[in-house]
């Protein structure tokens, strides 16, 4: 009976302790720098002129910055 349930059971946490940990940060920052590039090519794509710097306001960073706080609370959502 023990042998069944060794061989069932099985742990998310391995022996090597943040192994699991490091992949996950690597990955985490991989696709968040491919996602602000993205982010970035769009915003100049959509610049109505292009000899000139779009306008990016107090407002418009508070709005990016308070949907990143809701994406951020999500993902930690998902660890639970």
């Amino acid at each position: 009976m023990s042998d069944i349930e060794e061989a069932g059971s099985y742990d998310l946490v391995d022996d090597s302790g943040t192994n699991w940990k490091t992949k996950v940060l690597i990955i985490g920052a991989v696709s968040g720098a491919l996602v602000g590039l993205g982010a970035a090519y769009l915003f100049i794509q959509n610049s109505e002129d292009d000899t000139q710097a779009p306008e990016f306001t107090a407002g418009k960073g508070l709005r990016i910055g308070v949907l990143l706080l809701g994406l951020v609370r999500n993902v930690s959502d998902l660890a639970s």
